[in-house]
């Protein structure tokens, strides 16, 4: 039960973030690539580009240690059960 607890915890936590990181990365590509398009492209190592804020590092962070907790329950649940 607590596998299951903390996974759905993890999940709910985690994706989310990992979800608004990729829909933002895929804005900020679209814009690169329209500011090319336009001949207003940036010299060669500047990018938009910002990764992901502290917020949603902290947050997949907290689901991935969910995640691992959950994983943990499972085994432990398995090997003695």
């Amino acid at each position: 039960m607590a596998a299951l607890v903390a996974g759905v915890a993890g999940l709910a936590i985690g994706w989310p973030a990992w979800r608004s990181y990729r829909q933002r990365e895929a804005r900020e590509q679209n814009a690169e690539r329209y500011q090319t398009w336009r001949g207003r492209a940036r010299p060669s190592g500047a990018s938009l580009r910002e990764g992901m804020t502290g917020a949603e590092r902290r947050r997949i962070g907290l689901g991935a240690i969910l995640a691992s907790i959950a994983v943990a329950c499972l085994v432990i649940g398995l090997s003695t059960g």
